[in-house]
């Protein structure tokens, strides 16, 4: 089964925490404190796989955690760091924040690898705290937790050529005959449900085509199969348009042709501006030059006549085909602004003052909340000192903040005393 779209949850790993220990040996009364850091949450990384071509996968597994770190232990020993977890997905694969849509990534290249979301840092031990005025620290941090994002992925096949055309004109015939690719072919419109991805091996060079399933007029805006799929044709470097010359089912060549113009433009304009062949097929059905000579009239356009039926002039075509492809230039990534996910490590705040309360949030105070005790005096104090030093307190007094008044800091409320 074909799958292009996926919503998937990915969490990274939560980093363990610090401990308070202190160091017990005989003959060594006062040891002092030796409790270790805790070990980083394992990255959430994503990796392009040019063996894969789907992401089918992702239906049945939508939730993917990597392993969180290990807590600190005694004798300064660090907890064990969390192991990264890699998803594999298509070469093509846009990775997309699915609250903004805004992409994140493009994975193109196999073996490429993409650091979605990084583990949680390690908290620190008690060890760390200790200084020349603060022998024997009580108190210890925890660990960096993280959080649960929603991430859409959208797959854009990445092909040298997309045959594209009206349901039913022959392109996966073609596909057939000129690649080891074997799509189901019938006589009926829509036989091809889904792209399909052809290798072809021609004079010492070999390309990729991609069947594009028929497009229909209105496409680009929902009607008929080709808007699930117009994506696909972004990345190709050329199009083959293939028509129905013979015309055996009564509809106009030209009138065609200008219809899935106007569709691959209306979706994307960009989309007019690459390089096209036109193939006109099933020439074996045709008695004479008039059709071609008339679509030549209309649309000032001269195809290259084929059958993928007998092979005639299929030979010809992946001359001109191979010899156009050596001229355009290498397939490349998106060009985009990449979205990044706040990791909450910021130094930056905001106050708000509801009913006589000082609500203090931002990603300085997640960074700082996490690294107290607010039980512990000797880790209040400390943590006082640091909202001085960072001008959390001079910002709140700027704001009125006055002694005996009540500040709020991730859902913990203390009095302030000048």
């Amino acid at each position: 089964m074909f799958l292009d779209r996926a919503i998937v949850f990915c969490k990274a790993g939560d980093g363990g925490n610090g401990v308070v220990s202190w160091h017990r040996a005989k003959f060594i009364p006062k040891g002092g404190p030796d409790g270790g850091n805790g070990g980083k949450g394992g990255d959430i990384i994503f990796e392009g796989d040019a063996s894969l071509n789907t992401l089918i996968s992702f239906r049945y597994t939508q939730k993917f955690h990597a392993e969180n770190g290990s807590d600190g232990a005694a004798q300064n020993c660090t907890g064990k760091n969390g192991k990264d977890l890699i998803i594999k997905v298509p070469c093509g694969t846009l990775i997309k924040d699915d609250e903004t849509g805004s992409i994140i990534a493009d994975i193109f290249k196999d073996g490429e690898q993409f650091i979605l979301l990084k583990g949680g840092r390690g908290g620190r031990g008690n060890k760390s705290f200790a200084t020349a005025t603060r022998r024997s620290p009580g108190f210890s941090e925890t660990g960096q937790k993280t959080k649960e994002r929603k991430i859409s992925l959208e797959l854009k096949i990445i092909a040298d050529v997309g045959l594209i055309g009206f349901p039913n004109v022959g392109k996966s015939t073609l596909l057939s005959v000129v690649s080891a690719a074997k799509p189901k072919i019938a006589n009926y419109h829509f036989t091809t449900l889904n792209p399909n991805l052809g290798v072809v091996f021609h004079n010492n060079y070999s390309f990729t085509v991609a069947d594009i399933p028929g497009l229909v007029e209105g496409a680009s805006v929902g009607i008929g199969l080709g808007h699930h799929f117009l994506r696909h044709v972004e990345r190709v470097r050329l199009f083959l348009h293939i028509l129905d010359i013979s015309e055996t089912e009564g509809r106009d060549v030209a009138g065609d042709y200008m219809i899935v113009r106007e569709e691959l433009e209306k979706y994307k304009p960009e989309l007019a501006t690459i390089p096209e062949i036109v193939v006109a097929n099933k020439s074996d059905l045709d008695i004479g030059n008039e059709k071609l000579d008339k679509f030549f009239r209309q649309i000032n356009i001269k195809p290259i006549k084929v059958s993928a039926v007998t092979t005639e002039g299929v030979t010809e075509l992946l001359n001109i085909v191979v010899k156009t492809l050596m001229d355009l230039p290498k397939p490349a990534p998106m060009s985009f602004e990449p979205f990044f996910y706040d990791d909450n490590e910021s130094i930056d705040f905001k106050i708000e003052k509801i009913d006589d309360v000082f609500y203090v949030h931002g990603g300085l105070v997640e960074y700082l909340a996490r690294r107290v005790v607010i039980s512990d005096q000797e880790s209040f104090r400390w943590f006082q000192k640091v909202l001085r030093d960072k001008g959390i307190i001079d910002a709140l007094k700027d704001m009125g903040l006055k002694s005996g008044d009540t500040i709020s800091m991730v859902g913990v409320e203390f009095e302030f005393i000048e």
